[in-house]
């Protein structure tokens, strides 16, 4: 029974190793769909309001999700029960949250460039170990360098000679804040709940709230969705709903750091799809800030010994 017991165990090492070049694969391939998702932001913005691209696209993306919520479940024969009230009331919460958090990223990245909005808006993964102090979360040492390192990077890559920074970098800093408010939503209700229709009911939350505001303050029109599909079908299927599976798919028997790791390359990519599409390019100060954003990022996902660490913040575009 111990010999067994200890082929299984090198059977499934190895099974895992042959595992996670395609994980790898999968979440960097997650990371290059966020990370090229600010250029669609951003030309998404040339075509029509920033309430409308957000409707549609997450409306788009709740529809992306139906088929995961149908057939995902009776495939692996799951009989884990979840309460109905923590699953509506959970999306309900994110669902809010997100679109405060997306509504101004989108102005944000009207007056910024998407390599620095991609850059800021990562900083969410600094900032909720932080907002968890008030939830009782105890920060280790490696955070608080990592926010340090951060600030110093958000001031090279925000703020000018002259001691300004500019309208669309605070709003997306702003974005990053209620990014983190979100995830720690998920983070209380996504285990007691099924995560892809807690994300369908957020999804629709966002969708059904932006498409009310849009059609009182923006007013729509069909030319200017036309001209703006392709935008809209990135972001609502590729982003919402391609990427998200990737990231299940990806991180599933995968190192949680490795794979957090893989996943910052997001803003790295939204910096050179910013460049090489849009032709936008960061300065030399600009660009030693992101490293420094960079390099803070992956501080701050080096395993913790920490019980009550346990905030894990996922992509956020």
């Amino acid at each position: 029974m111990f010999v067994n017991f200890l082929k299984t165990s090198n059977n499934t090492r190895q099974h895992m190793k042959k595992m996670e070049p395609k994980n790898g694969m999968a979440l960097l391939l997650a990371a290059l769909i966020w990370g090229i998702a600010f250029v669609a932001q951003s030309v998404g913005m040339d075509y029509m309001g920033p309430w409308t691209f957000n409707g549609i696209r997450f409306l788009m993306g709740a529809v992306v999700l139906i088929p995961f919520i149908l057939f995902r479940d009776r495939k692996k024969n799951r009989k884990k029960q979840y309460k109905i009230h923590d699953t509506i009331i959970g999306g309900l919460l994110c669902g809010l949250a997100l679109t405060a958090a997306t509504t101004i990223q989108q102005y944000g990245i009207m007056y910024t460039t998407v390599g620095k909005a991609g850059f800021i808006t990562a900083l969410y993964i600094v900032i909720v170990p932080i907002l968890g102090i008030f939830l009782n979360r105890k920060v280790p040492p490696l955070i608080w360098a990592g926010v340090f390192i951060s600030v110093t990077g958000l001031y090279f890559l925000s703020v000018t000679e002259n001691f300004s920074i500019g309208k669309g970098d605070i709003l997306i800093l702003i974005c990053a804040f209620l990014f983190s408010i979100q995830i720690l939503f998920i983070d209380k209700y996504a285990p007691k709940t099924n995560v892809i229709i807690l994300s369908f009911i957020q999804f629709v939350t966002v969708g059904i709230i932006c498409t009310s505001v849009c059609l009182i303050i923006e007013h729509p029109t069909l030319s200017g969705l036309k001209s703006g599909i392709w935008p809209l079908l990135y972001t609502g299927i590729l982003s919402s709903g391609v990427a998200y599976t990737l990231q299940i798919v990806g991180q599933k028997g995968m190192d949680p750091t490795i794979s957090s790791l893989i996943l910052c390359l997001e803003s790295v990519i939204s910096v050179l799809s910013g460049w090489i599409i849009l032709g936008q390019k960061l300065s030399t100060r600009e660009l030693f800030g992101c490293l420094l954003v960079f390099i803070a990022l992956s501080i701050v996902q080096i395993p913790q010994k920490k019980k009550n660490m346990k905030l894990k913040p996922e992509p956020k575009t």
